[in-house]
């Protein structure tokens, strides 16, 4: 059943959503075109699921588009996607000319008409190029760490993201010298999704049983995609240094998005170091992603929950995992560090070694784990649901409007 604003009083309370419609009252009939590069899998795809059918209850006509592209797009856009983060990479000029031309044709195809169209990440943002003429206000939203890009790449690209209005980012630490102004907007959950909402034990464990995860010992569970900035082989060796000192489980559990080439490469990795050792769990199904009931319910299941990335935008994994009253390991990087607040909801930890120090204190101390689980419930509420990220939308929407 399709959610309606009012759903979430009983998340939020009734003055958070008479604001938010008091705040889209005078942009009703405003045209809103959001546009990315995957219909499932990733943060993105999930929050626009939720997104866009609220905006058009609140009186915004509101569209999403997916770019499609061949496998060398593809390839080209990942690498694009690391450098972005980081990674010092040669990038051919024939890849950068195909991201080009490829974003030409999707441009000829779209119908790009709106007063505000948010390209979501790089891959699509070359479409500025086929920008029509009007008055409308065109916004990049990037969803990942640039703080430190590959220089070669951040110039390429920067001559895209200037001739756009705005730029929006996930937390300041992101924010780069540009001649365009940039918002400050974090990424959030949809506390009513299958994702996320509440769920009964027995449906827990059928989770865990149809995974073949017994539930005798405690449960260590990272949910991620299979990409090398999440650092699975890190998790593995962090998980058999507590292994030493506590018995337990690790489950590994995550998908492979459409617009990432390199998943199944990293996928495979991890297949071939986990082989033979029945107390780690990797569940990755071949072809598509893991339904967000059973990621939910995994996380529900589980003791811990880590995230142990070497980058990370935002990681929603970990806003997930908090709503559901776990306390989160994570990697002091990018967005973790936006939302773990550090021996309160959780830890935040900066090596392999220190990983496992945190898991093993909080498995002898389950009572501190339940209160900082329950902190971090607390943390997303106030800051981190779907309804703040709508209201902070409505607010730079009215600033910006077409006049």
């Amino acid at each position: 059943m399709a959610l309606k604003i009012h759903d979430y009083e009983k998340v939020v309370g009734p003055e958070k959503i008479a604001e938010l419609e008091r705040l889209a009252e005078p942009l009703r009939g405003l045209s809103l075109l959001h546009v990315n590069s995957t219909l499932v899998g990733g943060g993105v795809a999930e929050m626009l699921h939720s997104l866009v059918p609220l905006f058009n209850e609140l009186g915004i006509k509101t569209r999403w588009e997916v770019i499609k592209g061949s496998p060398l797009f593809f390839r080209t856009t990942k690498s694009i996607h690391n450098a972005l983060q980081g990674n010092g990479m040669e990038i051919a000029p024939e890849m950068l000319e195909r991201y080009r031309e490829i974003n030409r044709r999707n441009a000829e195809i779209l119908d790009l008409n709106a007063d505000i169209v948010v390209i979501h990440d790089p891959q699509p943002l070359p479409l500025i190029e086929g920008r029509p003429p009007g008055r409308s206000r065109w916004i990049w939203r990037c969803h990942i760490d640039i703080s430190h890009p590959a220089k070669e790449i951040w110039d390429f690209l920067k001559g895209y993201i200037e001739r756009y209005d705005m730029v929006i980012l996930s937390m300041p630490e992101f924010a780069k010298y540009l001649p365009i102004p940039q918002d400050i907007i974090p990424p959030s959950i949809d506390p009513l999704s299958e994702k996320n909402r509440e769920l009964q034990a027995k449906k827990i464990e059928e989770v865990y049983a149809k995974h073949g995860v017994p539930r005798d010992k405690p449960i260590l569970l990272q949910v991620s995609r299979f990409d090398p900035f999440k650092d699975p082989i890190g998790v593995i060796e962090a998980y058999e240094l507590v292994k030493r000192e506590v018995d337990c489980r690790l489950v590994f559990a995550g998908g492979i998005a459409s617009d990432d080439p390199e998943s199944s490469e990293v996928l495979e990795r991890v297949r071939r170091r986990v082989q033979g050792n029945s107390s780690i769990h990797l569940i990755a199904p071949q072809g598509e992603p893991l339904p967000a009931l059973e990621i939910n319910a995994l996380q529900r299941g589980a003791d811990i929950i880590i995230q142990k990335s070497l980058k990370e935008g935002f990681a929603l994994t970990v806003t997930e995992a908090m709503w559901k009253g776990k306390p989160v390991i994570g990697t002091a990087v990018g967005g973790i560090k936006l939302q773990v607040i550090d021996g309160v909801t959780g830890f935040l930890v900066r090596s392999i070694e220190e990983v496992a120090e945190r898991i093993t204190f909080l498995l002898h101390n389950p009572d501190l784990a339940q209160e900082m689980g329950e902190m971090g419930w607390e943390q997303v509420r106030r800051n981190f649901l779907i309804t703040r990220h709508l209201r902070d939308y409505l607010r730079l929407f009215s600033i910006i409007t077409p006049r």
